[in-house]
């Protein structure tokens, strides 16, 4: 074992046994020969991405960073900018916006797509067109709504990416706001589950549109485009997606028992099989996983060497109790291994963010949290500075055999 790696080993902390005392059970134990059953879900989808909307522990993944086009999805991202605007006091829910000809053409109805029916030259209200894009995933509506706040579809791309980055949205691009096929326009399934579980918590009141069962516009009543929500396991949310050579994706968000869960999958081949596949999913995060505190606020998750100090370690401690969902009965499955920039060197402040905890399951990671100096570590005297620089240097020269 080389070097590296016995600096990483030594920082791994496993936690199974403290999960199998919050659960009241014994941890399984395994011999040498024998290798813990592993926790897998398969499922045809060709990318997919699935989280707890609180503690955004990480339920499942199969390539959720693999870009395809968003379609309807990308109306997700056109809600978010459009409330934020809100909440910033560009417009309000009755703040009229005109209904161009372009409006009508590109997603009214002469475009044969998702529509709302918006009369041509018309002027609706924001909370009207919010309806008919959260309900119906209407394209005029979209696009009534991009150009009344920003002027052009182009410009309110524009919004859109900027506003994207700021969440943190690191794998997506918008062109416009209906997700209509266009060049350069992509997302990923991670980016759009963090963006789903970001809008049902910034906009609570708002997000209830998604589970509006139908709406009428213009004399024409339309059934909400989410087949999940006809089912009984508790969607509430959010929009399907469909894109040639692709297939159709969806996100969608469930909420039971307090708890809720966002899956994005795309891939699929048909309308029957997404709606099937994802219900099965979403019942399968539920079934598998409970919550449980893995970690303490303020205590030790670990400590770290520091080098030239009056102390020779420094405790690392969370802002808050790492609360994560975990396989039940699995404790066997989950680790979790503090990750830092060596060599420290003092002064460090109490409070300075040190470094990270990650938390595994299976070996892949679900969940991340910062980590900060428990205590200061004043610089120490000559003497402790310069056998601290030995120590680094003797650790240097191990490392580099």
């Amino acid at each position: 074992m080389d070097a590296r790696r016995m600096k990483r080993v030594r920082r791994r902390r496993w936690i199974g046994a403290t999960l199998a005392a919050a659960c009241g059970v014994c941890a399984p134990t395994y011999s040498l020969a024998q290798e813990p059953k592993p926790f897998a879900f398969e499922t045809p989808a060709t990318t997919a991405y699935v989280i707890d909307a609180e503690t955004r522990t990480v339920l499942y993944e199969k390539a959720p960073d693999d870009r395809f086009e968003p379609a309807s999805l990308a109306k997700i991202m056109t809600v978010e900018t459009v409330l934020d605007a809100m909440q910033k006091g560009e417009a309000t829910a009755e703040t009229p916006y005109p209904v161009s000809d372009h409006a009508w053409r590109t997603g009214g109805a002469p475009s044969r797509t998702a529509t709302m029916f918006a009369a041509v030259r018309s002027s609706i209200p924001v909370e009207a067109l919010l309806r008919g894009v959260m309900v119906q995933g209407a394209n005029d509506a979209s696009i009534i709504l991009g150009e009344g706040l920003a002027g052009t579809e182009s410009a309110f791309a524009l919004r859109m990416n900027q506003r994207a980055g700021e969440l943190g949205l690191r794998n997506s691009h918008f062109v416009n706001p209906t997700g209509l096929p266009a060049e350069g326009q992509y997302t990923t399934a991670r980016d759009i589950g963090l963006l789903s579980s970001h809008v049902r918590q910034a906009y609570p009141s708002w997000y209830l549109f998604y589970a509006q069962p139908e709406f009428e516009w213009n004399k024409v009543r339309q059934r909400n485009r989410n087949p999940l929500l006809r089912g009984n396991i508790g969607v509430t949310g959010l929009a399907t997606g469909f894109a040639e050579g692709q297939g159709y994706s969806i996100s969608a968000l469930m909420e039971t028992d307090g708890r809720a869960t966002v899956a994005v999958l795309g891939g699929f081949s048909s309308d029957s099989v997404r709606t099937k596949e994802t219900e099965r999913l979403l019942v399968w995060a539920r079934d598998n996983f409970e919550k449980r505190t893995l970690f303490a606020q303020a205590a030790a998750a670990g400590y770290a060497s520091v080098y030239g100090g009056l102390e020779t370690s420094v405790p690392l401690v969370l802002k808050q109790d790492l609360v994560a969902y975990v396989p039940k009965g699995r404790a066997d499955l989950v680790r979790a291994e503090i990750r830092y920039d060596a060599p420290l060197h003092a002064p460090i402040e109490k409070d300075e963010r040190i470094g990270s905890l990650q938390v595994t399951v299976d070996g892949k990671p679900v969940l991340d949290a910062d980590l900060f100096a428990g205590a200061a570590v004043h610089e120490g005297s000559f003497s402790s500075r310069a056998i601290g620089a030995a120590q680094e240097l003797a650790f240097g020269w191990i490392r580099r055999l």
